[in-house]
């Protein structure tokens, strides 16, 4: 599927401010299930940009707007094409149950995905949620070591999906998996930190990924049906590697989702943050908008 993506992220200022430092991860990603065929960032007032790779490999864009200013408006736009997930009935997870979940408790797998393993502000292990990992299947601990891994993430998001309410406001941008565990309602970003949050306690590898989800030709939409930045997660397969998965949709991650970037949580993976001086509230307004190209 090709796709054409703009995002605008505006801020108004009641009172000028002055040097304003930003840090952009809007660049989507080019690995085996998609590919960037164009990329453009514009920001005004004009400032330059300097770009540099992070520890988790995204691309981020710097740039700094000394003089004092009211507006800021950084807008993207970029063409990707996207490839089909892989179908459940495909998959082949090269070990048998047993082997797979031995292996991601071994010190090799350990060692290779410590960052994703460990939890995090937004991925804090409680006993609620390790109660919620142990139980994702009918209700019985003892289905989970029977399921390959893939089955397993599959049984997670599924049942996120059937038991959080998606509800843009009952929830915010801090707003942590045990938090939303108790409040039973949330966003993508919240049904993304608790499937993380269980795939710690079960010691699968899993990260945080930022991105857009395109819906826009679906008959009567979706729960993220409004265009917006989306988040999913990618878990480790032991034979398989990254796979994503959509706890919003409980869906696998196709051609309707463009990646920009992943990390252990949100705050790895901002999509736009930046601090400047001045005492002026901030109003922010942004606008995504996700379209399908006719190849």
């Amino acid at each position: 599927m090709k796709l054409f993506i703009t995002h605008t992220t505006q801020y108004t200022y009641g009172d000028p401010v002055m040097d304003s430092v930003n840090e952009l991860r809007l660049t989507p990603v080019t690995n085996e299930q998609q590919s960037c065929y164009q990329h453009s960032i514009s920001v005004e007032p004009n400032a330059p940009l300097f770009s540099y790779h992070d520890y988790f490999g995204n691309q981020v864009h710097v740039f700094s707007v000394n003089n004092p200013h009211r507006n800021l408006k950084i807008r993207t736009q970029m063409t990707v094409v996207t490839k089909e997930a892989i179908k459940p009935e495909q998959v082949d997870e090269a070990m048998v149950p047993e082997e797979a979940w031995a292996y991601l408790v071994s010190d090799a797998a350990i060692n290779r995905f410590a960052e994703y393993l460990l939890p995090t502000e937004y991925t804090g292990i409680t006993p609620e949620v390790a109660a919620f990992a142990e139980t994702p299947v009918d209700g019985s601990s003892n289905d989970m070591d029977q399921l390959g891994v893939f089955g397993w993430l599959s049984c997670v998001s599924n049942r996120i999906r059937g038991e959080f309410v998606y509800d843009p406001d009952a929830t915010n941008v801090h707003t942590i998996a045990s938090d939303m565990m108790h409040r039973r309602r949330g966003v993508c970003q919240d049904f993304a930190h608790l499937m993380i949050a269980a795939c710690r306690v079960r010691g699968v590898p899993a990260r945080y990924v930022s991105g857009y989800h395109f819906v826009g030709d679906l008959q009567g939409g979706s729960a993220d049906f409004e265009q917006a930045s989306h988040a999913w997660v990618e878990a480790y397969v032991p034979g398989l590697g990254w796979c994503g998965f959509d706890p919003t949709n409980d869906a696998l991650v196709g051609e309707r989702y463009v990646k920009l970037g992943h990390g252990r949580d949100y705050k790895d993976i901002v999509p736009v943050k930046g601090v400047y001086r001045g005492s002026g509230e901030a109003e922010l307004d942004v606008a995504v908008d996700v379209r399908r190209l006719v190849e």
